[in-house]
């Protein structure tokens, strides 16, 4: 499989088929407004800014499984992106990342590239998976790990993504 088999939900219902973004390079993340990690919305939206012409994207999928830090609904979501982080990328209908019901998309992210020890569970909120121009999952990103020092691997994957 690759990204662009998966069709998602954009934030007001309405089927998103992720071929839209084949051949770009992806960051996939999940995020909440009330997480500590919530300023990441800022060198989220740089990077989109940055390397959006060269075929890069950021696709936000809210989540609230995470000490419930993302109680809002699609609109107060959206509105709270562009109002504190003037946010460019799509924000997608909320998801689950774990459990019974959880995407089949974050199911595949995953598989694809198990975290630490071989765990696919997401530990929090702001795990990201870069995903190449192939729709191949690169690699994974714990919360921690801060939009700025994923830089590189972008850049990597957009001058060289073969």
């Amino acid at each position: 499989m690759t990204l662009d088999q998966f069709t998602v939900q954009s934030a007001d219902g309405t089927a998103v088929p992720l071929d839209h973004y084949r051949g770009q390079v992806v960051l996939v993340v999940n995020v909440a407004s009330a997480c500590g990690f919530t300023p990441q919305y800022a060198g989220l939206e740089q990077l989109q800014r940055k390397y959006q012409e060269r075929g890069f994207s950021v696709l936000a999928f809210p989540c609230n499984q995470f000490g419930e830090q993302e109680p809002g609904s699609a609109e107060e979501i959206a509105r709270f992106c562009e109002t504190n982080y003037q946010v460019s990328f799509p924000i997608f209908d909320k998801v689950d990342v774990n459990g019974p019901d959880a995407s089949p998309l974050w199911t595949w992210l995953k598989e694809e590239r198990p975290g630490i020890l071989g765990t696919t569970a997401i530990k929090w909120n702001f795990t990201k998976f870069l995903v190449s121009r192939r729709g191949v999952v690169c690699k994974r990103f714990g919360s921690q790990t801060t939009p700025e020092e994923i830089e590189p691997e972008i850049v990597a994957r957009l001058t060289d993504d073969s």
